[in-house]
């Protein structure tokens, strides 16, 4: 029985299991899926040498760009990036990728409806806000980051305006802030700024509405979760997964 798998912590936010599990028994394969929860991250070698069966597995938060030194290989775009999802698992050897742009992009795609936008705005600037950048910079998007400190982003919380707020009409939530458990969470903007003008994106998937999101509503902007990039990015690493060289 081939194994897939996720790892990160925590993963109790996490519907991978459910998806491919559910996936696995619709299509009759003879594979399982498991998460493993690890800390430190080099756990992961040591699943890889228990398991032989090991044939891919995801890699959510915090470890997508602290998973890349411990791999063999990594695909052109993850390498450009710095940050991987999904990693494929052959002969003991590993493979990382990015599937993350793949699923933002289409999601990307549906919030915008072929509106123009002149300039966003990326909270967070993890592995996850290294695809959103990517895929943005791919689509002639100008951005600016923003950081709880600001040696790592354009702005910080503290020192983001609202003159810029009010002109970046897509704000993408890359941080696990609102992520179940800690659903009250969300990141310190300036709410009020915002306008039916707006669009809100959270990567956050569960819940299905975050703190960020009802916010950004309640000043009339367009709000979107992140369900679609979830799904969408699962079924690419699917996709590679089943590769054969």
């Amino acid at each position: 029985m081939k194994l897939y798998a996720l790892i990160g912590h925590p993963l109790k936010h996490s519907f991978s299991r459910d998806l491919f599990t559910d996936k696995f028994k619709r299509e009759g394969l003879d594979c399982r899926f498991q998460n493993y929860d690890i800390q430190p991250i080099e756990r992961i070698l040591d699943i890889i040498a228990e398991h032989p069966e090991l044939c891919g597995f995801n890699v959510t938060i915090p470890y997508k760009e602290s998973i890349v030194p411990l791999l063999d290989e990594l695909d052109e775009t993850a390498k450009e990036i710095g940050a991987v999802n999904a990693v494929k698992v052959e002969n003991g050897k590993t493979k990382g990728y990015n599937t993350d742009i793949y699923g933002f992009d289409k999601l990307l795609e549906h919030a915008l409806k072929g509106k123009k936008i002149g300039h966003a705005l990326v909270l967070g600037t993890g592995g996850a806000s290294k695809a959103v950048q990517y895929v943005l910079k791919q689509r002639n998007i100008p951005y600016s980051t923003v950081s709880r400190s600001a040696e790592k982003g354009d702005y910080s919380y503290d020192t983001l305006t609202d003159e810029v707020l009010k002109k970046s009409h897509l704000i993408i939530n890359t941080t696990p802030l609102g992520m179940m458990p800690r659903i009250d969470d969300f990141p310190e903007i300036h709410y009020q700024g915002l306008s039916r003008s707006h669009i809100l994106i959270d990567l956050i998937y569960n819940p299905r509405e975050t703190a960020f999101m009802e916010l950004g509503r309640t000043w009339g902007a367009n709000v979107y979760n992140g369900k679609q990039m979830f799904e969408e990015q699962a079924k690419k690493t699917w996709e590679l997964w089943q590769e054969t060289k």
